[in-house]
């Protein structure tokens, strides 16, 4: 079994990182694989609603956008965690993940979510809300903790200063790894719940 984790800030060991860093020492100690990819600092591209994608299954800017949609492929968890910019995320990670979920193809279904936000004070929750919507859309069970999944803190040394932000960060790793194993369990016996074919509308007719 193994998580993702995107590293969505710029700074590859600030609070974002502390953060996401304590929920590996809980997926290590539960026997779950990670991998920790820091994007927050590249040069992203958004979407240009060109629907390549639709023939090549795939992005058509190759990026880093193709390479995480590789590995999310094989994973069985995703942790998007972003430091929080004017009430929302980082507009780099942002741009990562519209790409990244309208251009995949494969089946995210049953696949764990789970959303981290930093900030000096304000705008977790909304941010939050935010990330976890891209769960949502593609069938992922959202995994929670024991609160809204925030650390507080201008760099790293002041994010550990939030015990309870830590506690927060290790109470959702193990949650999501209980969640992780327990679908694994479920598919082995009962399988996905089936499809329905897609039935697209929109406020015009």
């Amino acid at each position: 079994m193994k998580v993702l984790l995107l590293n969505g800030s710029p700074h590859s060991d600030g609070s974002i990182y502390t953060a996401l860093n304590e929920m590996i020492k809980v997926f290590e100690k539960e026997g779950i694989e990670t991998e920790l990819i820091h994007c927050g600092n590249l040069d992203i591209r958004g979407c240009m609603a060109c629907h390549a994608c639709g023939k090549l299954g795939k992005c058509v800017y190759d990026d880093i956008v193709n390479e995480v949609a590789a590995k999310l492929e094989k994973a069985d968890g995703l942790v998007v965690g972003s430091p929080v910019y004017y009430a929302s995320a980082n507009a780099t990670v942002v741009a990562l993940l519209d790409r990244l979920f309208f251009s995949a193809h494969f089946d995210m279904r049953m696949k764990v979510g789970a959303a981290v936000a930093s900030a000096r004070r304000g705008g977790l929750t909304a941010t939050f809300d935010e990330l976890n919507k891209y769960f949502t859309i593609s069938g992922m069970p959202v995994a929670s903790g024991q609160y809204w999944n925030g650390i507080h803190g201008n760099n790293a040394e002041e994010a550990v200063q939030d015990r309870e932000g830590m506690q927060m960060m290790r109470t959702l790793a193990a949650n999501m790894a209980f969640l992780i194993k327990s679908i694994a369990l479920g598919k082995e016996k009962y399988g996905l719940p089936e499809r329905e074919a897609p039935q697209m509308m929109n406020f015009i007719h």
